[in-house]
């Protein structure tokens, strides 16, 4: 199974520019072109948050715009820049959960992996929480089928990344709590986040963990403790989540965009190019 991430669009309405620099409308269609080149093509895109800049219902218009080229099945979880109920109004297919569903958090049961989609937003705010109630859903969902193997996705990584600045603002509340239940749970192959704008890997609770770079634009790398909060504009990617039953998970990053190549080692003669 082939899963493609794509995270943190931060997309303005009317095409607005992000921090007054930042593309993300253009950088958005660039990554449904990409994911849409690929061979082969994923079995579905996971989306883990920030979908809109303001969480404005003109701002998810034009999303739903633009990935009218993703003929590939989609879903959604929230992220920090997003509000709820017009993001469920928006994107009802991507975000199965009925109209009485306080959270935005749900199971898609149609592949080899079970995939929980899981809801860290505390609107208005830009950490995350996760609250008695999410936590009770995840912990009967992890109590259910546990012979197949299980990936949550979800916005705001539960960990410390070292730049401060985004780790003071990463899932706080509810954190040490979904650590003990991944710790109880067997099956769970990965956890795979945003928020952060980077390309991170760790292994926490026993679990993977895969925070996913953004297909606009990346937070700066800067671990000094009194490192600003700053972004650059190193290429956008997403993240490749390839899961065979004889290996695992294995995560790639593919940088969005035209590069030089690729040139062949070998020449016609089978000999290295030297």
């Amino acid at each position: 199974m082939l899963i493609a991430q794509i995270t943190d669009l931060h997309i303005g309405a009317g095409r607005r520019l992000a921090y007054r620099k930042v593309d993300t409308a253009g950088a958005l269609e660039n990554a449904v072109r990409h994911v849409m080149a690929l061979d082969p093509r994923p079995d579905i895109v996971l989306f883990t948050g920030d979908i809109g800049d303001l969480g404005t219902a003109e701002e998810y218009g034009l999303v739903r715009d633009i990935l009218r080229g993703l003929t590939i099945p989609y879903y959604m979880v929230p992220g920090n820049h997003d509000r709820r109920e017009p993001l469920r109004t928006a994107f009802p297919q991507a975000i199965p959960v009925t109209a009485d569903q306080p959270f935005l958090q749900y199971v898609i049961d149609d592949f080899p992996v079970r995939l929980i989609g899981l809801d860290t937003l505390d609107e208005g705010m830009p950490g995350g929480k996760l609250c008695a109630a999410r936590l009770d859903w995840l912990r009967h969902e992890l109590a259910i089928a546990t012979d197949r193997p299980r990936l949550i996705f979800m916005h705001h990584p539960p960990v410390l990344t070292g730049i401060r600045h985004m780790d003071v603002q990463n899932l706080g509340d509810g954190a040490d709590e979904l650590g003990g239940l991944l710790r109880k749970s067997d099956g769970v192959i990965g956890l795979i986040c945003g928020h952060v704008h980077r390309a991170i890997h760790c292994v926490w609770q026993g679990v993977p963990i895969s925070i996913g770079p953004s297909v606009a634009h990346q937070v700066a790398l800067d671990v000094r403790p009194d490192g600003p909060s700053a972004f650059i504009m190193e290429p956008p990617a997403m993240h490749l989540h390839f899961w065979s039953p004889q290996q695992g998970l294995m995560t790639h990053t593919s940088y969005i965009g035209h590069f030089d190549g690729p040139y062949p080692f070998f020449d016609e003669n089978g000999n290295l190019i030297v």
